[in-house]
């Protein structure tokens, strides 16, 4: 099992989902962790179950995302770990896509991971090592219909972790991207309601083009198992990269 003793992690998003199953597994392996996220009553149940620090963050509020790193170097006296996860998604015609949810989704999507890295990356750099670890999805590896904006976030998200790795590869920083599909979390929930009312399809037949080709969907704590090996020492040598967490549906 691959260890975080004496290690610190700041995980958005994680009140639920992917975030709170990254935020226990890195608890279990031994590292302090705040939890990140809007909701005071969720975030504030799973760092109770991790033993960690809860941070109220709205993650497009830039001056938010820098006192949250603040915080966290406070508390725990560094930061060695960053998880972006925090994230939104809408489906809307492109045609039909407004501007107001177009700026939200890159706001939540790109912008909020931008600056919370560039807030972290300059304790990193003075210790010499850190990971930053965004959770991308696949589509940051493909196209899909009616998700414009989702995509186009979530490519510039790579990109952005891509850069970072080439410019920070010898200073001992890691930049990496985990690319889930669709994975059983109340988000993914929320978007087969849509799909049901939006097309009066039945919630079976709705969840079938979401399912990995193993006919499942990802499963969070299989998404977290891949950011514990990306910020453990056993993953210091994997850098700049995209890791698919889908089931073989993204074949690259």
């Amino acid at each position: 099992m691959e260890t975080l003793k004496g290690q610190t992690a700041l995980v958005t998003g994680g009140g639920r989902g992917i975030g709170r199953s990254v935020a226990l597994a890195f608890a279990h392996a031994g590292a302090q962790v705040a939890v990140a996220a809007r909701t005071q009553r969720e975030i504030a149940a799973v760092a109770a179950e991790c033993g960690g620090l809860a941070v109220q963050l709205d993650v497009t509020d830039e001056n938010g995302c820098v006192e949250a790193v603040a915080r966290v170097e406070r508390e725990f006296g560094r930061l060695d770990i960053l998880v972006n996860n925090a994230g939104v998604a809408t489906s809307h015609k492109f045609t039909e896509l407004d501007t107001a949810s177009w700026r939200r989704t890159l706001a939540v999507d790109l912008e909020g991971p931008f600056f919370l890295t560039r807030a972290a990356v300059p304790g990193m750099l003075q210790r010499g090592s850190g990971a930053v670890i965004a959770i991308a999805s696949v589509a940051s590896r493909t196209g899909a219909p009616y998700i414009a904006a989702y995509t186009a976030a979530k490519h510039g998200l790579l990109g952005l972790m891509r850069s970072l790795a080439a410019e920070y590869a010898a200073r001992g920083l890691t930049f990496n991207c985990v690319c889930p599909g669709y994975v059983d979390t109340p988000m993914t929930q929320m978007t087969l309601d849509t799909i049901v009312a939006k097309t009066g399809r039945s919630r079976e037949e709705a969840l079938k083009p979401l399912l990995t080709p193993q006919r499942r969907l990802v499963k969070p704590e299989e998404v977290a198992a891949v950011c514990l090996l990306l910020a453990s020492e056993a993953g210091r040598g994997i850098n700049g990269q995209a890791i698919n967490v889908d089931g073989g549906l993204v074949q690259s």
